[in-house]
């Protein structure tokens, strides 16, 4: 491949450090009503009259989530982050990665004078447990993807923003399409946000030309991010299979739009920076 100028490393670093805001937000709780620390996932909390709620609460399908690095396939990470700065992936910290984990790539593909192309990709997984106060873990869920999609839709200077129901991914999925004005270039992004029964995957993918090169295909990111994010659900399955839980998503899932409640807190992610290579000064 061609040569990565020497200030890649600030590009790649102020990348990095987007997967940390996702887990920190993952532990929090912005419920307005609540004062109740569980709606992130982890254990279920018994309610005050005790069997009878509790019963009455479906439980989830999943009780575990995949390694959110190896939730991707090698070479999908290779065709949508081509030159990843660390193919195997960074994930973020975590005080529970059976409820929320992430991991991100990042890289630059420079073609010398004719500029480069950057390529971010960040995959958040969260798990909710069916809580008798809450609700079950298939509503948190559906709470939390409602909240994933507005919270792309209101990234500072996101504009041109757009949202879609998708079919065949999960029970539920919604893509938010939106192009970012930076001083490095012009940003194309992608956030996919799925449910497969109590279990949210959100995807993001963002790339740019820069140093004078052409902005990415907006087709093609789009077509990617959807298959990686149909990759990633899969994992999510499989990951459940061994541990004897239910782990075939719904087969009704490939029609649902996605849902409209929105609460809850748990992991989220977004906005990306980077800065020209040095072939461009």
């Amino acid at each position: 491949m061609h040569r990565k100028g020497p200030r890649l490393t600030r590009i790649l670093a102020a990348c990095a450090a987007v997967p940390v805001i996702l887990t920190a937000a993952a532990c929090s709780s912005d419920s307005g009503d609540s004062g109740s620390k569980s709606d992130s996932g982890g254990s279920s909390s018994a309610s005050p009259s005790g069997k009878d709620n509790a019963a009455a609460v479906k439980q989830g399908a999943f009780s575990k989530l995949p390694e959110p690095c190896k939730a991707l396939k090698g070479d999908t990470v290779d065709d949508l982050v081509p030159e990843a700065d660390d193919k195997s992936g960074k994930s973020a910290n975590s005080d529970d990665t059976s409820t929320r984990a992430s991991c991100s790539w990042n890289g630059l593909d420079s073609n010398g004078t004719k500029g480069s192309q950057f390529r971010w990709l960040n995959l958040g997984l969260m798990r909710y447990d069916s809580n008798a106060t809450l609700g079950s873990g298939d509503e948190l869920a559906a709470k939390q993807l409602a909240k994933k999609v507005e919270e792309a839709k209101a990234l500072d200077g996101a504009k041109s923003v757009k949202t879609e129901p998708l079919s065949g991914i999960g029970d539920e999925a919604t893509l938010v399409t939106f192009d970012q004005k930076k001083k490095e270039g012009d940003f194309k992004n992608h956030r996919i946000v799925a449910r497969v029964e109590n279990a949210v995957v959100v995807l993001d993918y963002n790339g740019a030309g820069l140093a004078g090169a052409k902005g990415p295909d907006t087709k093609e990111m789009k077509k990617d991010a959807q298959d990686a994010a149909k990759e990633a659900v899969a994992s999510v399955v499989a990951a459940n299979k061994s541990g004897g839980e239910s782990a075939k998503p719904s087969e009704k899932s490939s029609d649902k739009p996605a849902a409209k409640d929105s609460d809850k807190s748990a992991d989220g992610d977004s906005d990306k920076s980077s800065k020209k290579p040095s072939s461009s000064n």
